[in-house]
């Protein structure tokens, strides 16, 4: 353990005190009527906000959930406004914090002990999350362990299904620190040590789900912005958050995956198979007096945008893409990973192409770097890639199947991807939606909006402005000051009848001859208006 501290707020990264402020930015809404453990789970699925049950199960347990399960949210844990979120993300992450230890007798979490008969599981509010889960759940549970080779500690996140008051199952099957250490024990035959934290801050959240190669406790500090206080466990030698709101400690025991656990509704919104896993034995339960318990949101397909490990991983990943990316060289501007789209299987990336050839190279080396990446879309920075409005537009305006898709075969991806049917390897996709280069400054190519017309006069007539040069239309309202238009289309009907009214290619008016009553055009108009149509398709489908 680390050395003392001699104060700390107990309650500035308290659970209940970030439901305190859901509560007063309209995050959050509050079930006063006591709710059955069976009924929980619906509840959770039909609200858009984090929900507080103030009477859960017959023990009338005080019980949140989803937190997580919006980047509002997730940036209100992180004190910043909503587009701020993954900057301060990375900020954070750039300054590392350090732990340092609490006294068992100033520990909120110590407050209650629970120890030998008092250990009761069945009276904590696990309940059924999916129809066809295996058993009743918590799945709001943090995982600290020590890896006995290296004496670092491990942080992560797991769930906990009920099998007795004093054991539980959980799932180690994934590829995970946690699984390289388990496995190390179970060869040895020896027991691993476990703390489970439940009630936490989204903080806490964010720090479990990194895996870096330092002691992870520091990494719960460093998202938090300050040093992390840590309690020793009562029956172990974890160091763990001091306060949090409740710790379950045990160990998981050294005959490896010998129990079924599951199935469980997972991050695709679809049934994890029920497979074989170690058995979490519990030793001590110990929580604050006024404990607020937890509950996550995961794997309702229905709601999947709202599922809270999505907005997790998303902001985590976004940072981490936004930082790889830029240091290799590409002018990123946004990095998005739509909550919906299964825990970071779909990318979405604007940037600046300086080269033709730019977003293939970003496709590719998001697909190498990141390996739950499934479909990776690159747009220009003109588009905003969390707008799916935005997203419809520039696949329809700016995306060819032949030219702009490009496949990757035999790939790792996601093990819970059922579309993988089984297999190791799958497909991945990446989708070119950037103008190509060679239409930059064509009007074809101009993005059509609303005119801004807003500027004195500065002639007072039509071929007064045109004298100057070229001009759109609304060009010469805003230099005659007109604030109507249709006095300005007879007056180039006038100059028509003159026989003075020019076009140029980008449909700009201009003084020149033309037969009286006819509007005259340039050379590039000509060769515009005439050129064949194979050609014009032929030179839009250019490499980019």
């Amino acid at each position: 353990m680390p050395d003392a501290s001699p104060t700390f707020d107990p309650d500035k990264f308290r659970l209940r005190r970030f439901v305190d402020q859901l509560e007063h930015i309209g995050e959050l809404d509050i079930h006063e009527e006591p709710v059955t453990l069976a009924d929980l789970s619906s509840h959770i699925e039909a609200s858009d906000k984090a929900i507080l049950f103030r009477a859960a199960g017959p023990e009338g347990h005080e019980l949140v959930a989803n937190v997580s399960g919006s980047r509002a949210r997730l940036a209100a844990a992180l004190g910043v406004a909503e587009g701020d979120a993954v900057a301060e993300f990375q900020r954070r992450l750039d300054n590392p914090q350090p732990v340092f230890s609490v006294d068992a007798k100033d520990a909120p979490v110590r407050e209650v002990v629970l120890e030998g008969g008092d250990i009761d599981l069945a009276k904590l509010p696990f309940h059924p999350q999916h129809a066809f889960d295996g058993s009743a759940y918590m799945s709001a549970a943090l995982d600290f362990c020590i890896d006995p080779e290296t004496g670092i500690t491990n942080v992560g996140a797991r769930r906990l299904s009920l099998r007795s008051k004093t054991e539980a199952g959980t799932n180690v099957t994934a590829p995970s620190d946690l699984q390289r250490i388990y496995r190390a024990a179970v060869a040895r035959g020896e027991k691993l040590p476990i703390s489970f934290a439940v009630g936490s801050n989204p903080v806490d959240h964010l720090a479990a789900g990194m895996r870096m190669p330092v002691d992870e406790t520091t990494l719960v500090g460093t998202i938090r912005g300050e040093p992390v206080p840590l309690v020793k466990s009562l029956t172990n030698d974890i160091g763990v958050p001091a306060d949090a709101e409740m710790i379950i400690e045990g160990y998981l025991d050294e005959r490896g995956y010998v129990e079924p656990e599951g199935p469980y509704g997972e991050y695709v919104g679809y049934y994890g198979a029920m497979h074989l896993d170690p058995v979490f034995h519990v030793t001590a339960i110990t929580h604050r007096r006024d404990v607020l318990h937890q509950s996550m949101l995961h794997g309702s397909g229905r709601v999947l945008r709202r599922m809270e490990s999505a907005h997790l991983l998303g902001l985590r990943n976004e940072a981490s893409i936004f930082k790889m990316l830029r240091e290799g060289g590409f002018q990123v501007t946004q990095v998005y990973i739509p909550p919906s789209g299964a825990e970071g299987q779909q990318i979405r990336i604007a940037f600046d192409q300086m080269r033709p050839g730019q977003a293939r190279n970003v496709i590719s080396l998001v697909m190498a770097r990141v390996h739950g990446a499934k479909h990776v879309t690159v747009t220009d920075s003109d588009v905003n890639i969390r707008d799916a409005n935005d997203m419809e537009w520039a696949m329809a305006s700016r995306f060819q199947a032949d030219r702009d898709i490009m496949t990757f075969t035999g790939m790792m991806g996601m093990p819970m991807d059922p579309s993988l049917e089984g297999g190791p390897t799958g497909a991945k996709a990446g989708f070119d939606m950037t103008m190509p280069m060679f239409r930059r400054g064509q009007l074809m190519a101009t993005v059509a909006e609303a005119p801004k017309i807003d500027a004195p006069a500065r002639h007072q007539t039509v071929a007064q402005a045109l004298e100057q040069g070229p001009m759109f239309f609304t060009d010469i309202m805003a230099a005659l000051g007109s604030r109507d238009g249709r006095e300005i289309a007879l007056e180039l009907n006038e100059l028509r009848g003159q026989g003075k009214l020019m076009r140029n290619g980008n449909g700009q008016y201009e003084l020149g001859d033309a037969a009286p009553g006819s509007t005259g055009l340039t050379e590039d108009a000509k060769h515009h208006i005439s050129m064949d149509p194979n050609a014009k398709l032929q030179a839009l489908s250019r490499t980019k």
